[in-house]
């Protein structure tokens, strides 16, 4: 069951021969969608969704409101079955959505009394088969009216993590990159240790099916199943949560304006951190095909790296382009 923990249990993953390719970085629609149901029951701890949360508040008044809330609980648990483990950083939500409707209803049925130990809520009672039926439709409403138009942004800041990850593995090896994807989370001796607030242990190894990282927009920790019947995955706070909902252009240094234009140096400003032309054309204001543009020139002036990532492809400030925002500021 996916939940919050700060400390107390601890899951051990033994990687196989500390081979890089045993650990793989994915990224699932339907993990964000679930987890986001957690605003719904605590917006004050994700003060950082806000703008979010008040530019769907029309458009979730229409929901099956009851299901969607009853999808969590006090402490913020969700069900495993709709935090499944993605294989890929392409992974569709319709492909996902399409699975947990065919999820055993025993399992269905287990998870749901996993996160609600005494009476089910009423949205979830009644034949089995119905209740699962009614969470998947809730979960594709909720997903065309509240998720669909902002997920291209999200799977930015999705990606761009995964880009960091990898840079950090190549440049400072595997155990940095764990240690940096939380204060929970270690490599020590080819074991990847993850602390919980539970007192779940087990100690398992990954050979055959590998370690599934998967970055997420809605948790603030580090996360992982506490069965070790369940695929090694560990769910982290990915990077960069804060720029997602801004819309307003960064302020640039007046100098920097000056010399490269207002766009260019907005760009510039923004790409201390990676992102794809469509989530910079957002947060700058303009259209993608002109960021496109900008972005071609300021690359053949050697001032931004990109890398492709799935389908998108990211960019971010080379160090030349580093050493002249930090010249003119």
């Amino acid at each position: 069951m996916e939940r919050a923990r700060t400390g107390g249990g601890l899951i051990e993953y033994e990687l196989a021969g500390m081979d890089v390719a045993d650990v793989r970085f994915a990224v699932s629609p339907l993990t964000e969608l679930t987890l986001s149901l957690r605003t719904f029951r605590d917006p004050g701890r994700y003060p950082v969704h806000l703008p979010w949360l008040q530019r769907t508040e029309r458009a979730r008044s229409a929901l099956d409101l009851p299901v969607l809330r009853a999808l969590t609980n006090s402490v913020l648990w969700t069900p495993d079955y709709l935090t499944p483990r993605p294989y890929s950083p392409l992974t569709r939500i319709g492909d996902e959505l399409d699975a947990i409707e065919n999820v055993p209803v025993p399992r269905v049925v287990g998870d749901l009394r996993a996160v609600h130990p005494g009476d089910l809520p009423a949205a979830l009672r009644g034949d089995p088969e119905a209740v699962r039926a009614r969470i998947t439709a809730a979960l594709r409403a909720y997903w065309d009216t509240c998720f669909e138009p902002w997920w291209p942004r999200m799977r930015s800041v999705l990606q761009a993590d995964v880009v960091h990850r990898g840079q950090v593995m190549s440049a400072y090896g595997m155990a940095s990159m764990f240690a940096d994807l939380s204060e929970r989370v270690r490599l020590v001796d080819g074991v990847v240790r993850v602390r919980l607030a539970s007192d779940a242990w087990f100690r398992r190894p990954t050979t055959g099916e590998g370690l599934t990282l998967v970055p997420t927009l809605f948790s603030r920790g580090a996360t992982t199943p506490i069965s070790p019947d369940e695929p090694p995955v560990i769910m982290y706070g990915a990077r960069g949560v804060g720029t997602l909902w801004q819309t307003e252009p960064h302020q640039s240094p007046k100098a920097l304006a000056s010399l490269v234009g207002a766009t260019r140096a907005g760009l510039l400003t923004v790409l201390a951190t990676p992102a794809s032309s469509t989530e910079l054309a957002g947060r700058l204001g303009v259209t993608t095909s002109a960021v496109n543009q900008h972005l071609r020139a300021l690359r053949a002036a050697g001032l931004l790296t990109s890398a492709r990532h799935g389908r998108s492809v990211l960019y971010l400030r080379s160090e030349l382009g580093d050493a002249l925002v930090a010249g003119v500021s």
